[in-house]
């Protein structure tokens, strides 16, 4: 990966090239403006009770993860659809697995804050927004028939770890890269004309609400670090990358292809060698890690975690 500025001046002094974070309170107080004026209640925004098109998607096939590979090749159309279903339904437990740890470490860093403060007023709006989005990914998944997908024990409890112990910087680079890695596929979904309609709908709304919960991570990181020493950010960088091997390891759990009548064993195979995938997931993720590098949170460390799960 090619060196910005910025990342360069982190090696040479610990501290990146960059000015002063903006003013947070004014920050907060132009989130919590967008959040009264464009906020959704799925409940009413969704058509729980249209029937489900037999020939729809449950993403957009691209983003399917055999996509590319002979065993796609090889499927019927009926398992496609399936499958993409599955994949859909196992990526929202996933982001409902992290909102309910994201929610836990907002509430906990914004413990005892003053409660005048607009960062304080947006921190809550955030876990309102995202108890909205688990609820409304659970009747999503329940809508198309998926079970519960849950992470492997291991990682559920290095999640139990993360949520109770990370702090600052930290625990806001966790939320961003959940967020970040999200946002790029749904804003592909939520075009897709021949992905289902619910997945459309609530890929728009969530793509809209964590715009702002994704600035509000940026910003907390930015004023966290502001003046931080190198070893500040290599801890950070290593425990962001960390989150961010967990949670990408954990959106696709191989029970999906028993799902779509697959072969488990042959399908996670061949998802592993499978290059337009790790291509599309370095995609999804350009724009975080450009923004790690800038704020000095690409340690080698880092990169070699990223790597591993084909964020780099």
């Amino acid at each position: 990966m090619a060196r910005t500025g910025a990342a360069e001046q982190t090696e040479r002094t610990g501290r990146p090239n960059h000015p002063e974070p903006a003013d947070g309170e004014e920050v907060y107080r132009r989130l919590l403006d967008s959040s009264a004026r464009l906020s959704y209640d799925p409940a009413v925004e969704i058509d729980w009770d249209a029937p489900l098109p037999e020939e729809h998607y449950g993403l957009n096939p691209e983003w399917s993860t055999l996509y590319g590979t002979r065993l796609w090749d090889e499927m019927t159309e009926r398992q496609r659809v399936t499958l993409t279903r599955h994949e859909v339904c196992s990526i929202m437990s996933t982001g409902i697995w992290f909102e309910m740890i994201l929610q836990q470490m907002v509430l906990r860093d914004q413990y005892l804050k003053n409660p005048g403060s607009a960062e304080f007023r947006f921190a809550l709006t955030e876990i309102a927004d995202e108890c909205r989005h688990s609820i409304m990914f659970a009747r999503a998944c329940e809508k198309m028939g998926a079970p519960a997908y849950k992470p492997k024990r291991l990682l559920a409890e290095a999640g139990r770890l993360f949520k109770a112990t990370a702090q600052g910087e930290m625990a806001y680079g966790g939320i961003l890269v959940a967020e970040e890695v999200l946002d790029v596929m749904q804003r592909d979904w939520m075009r897709g004309e021949d992905v289902l309609e619910i997945v459309r709908g609530t890929s728009r709304i969530h793509v809209v609400e964590e715009s702002r919960h994704m600035k509000f991570a940026r910003q907390e990181i930015r004023e966290r670090l502001y003046g931080a020493g190198p070893l500040r950010r290599r801890l950070a960088a290593g425990g962001i990358a960390t989150a961010a091997f967990v949670i990408v390891s954990s959106m696709v759990n191989k029970g999906v292809y028993a799902a779509a009548g697959l072969d488990p064993a042959r399908a996670v195979a061949e998802v592993r060698g499978n290059q337009h995938r790790k291509a599309m997931m370095r995609t999804s993720s350009a724009h975080l890690m450009a923004f790690l590098a800038d704020n000095g949170l690409l340690t080698d460390r880092a990169v070699a975690l990223y790597r591993r799960v084909d964020m780099l």
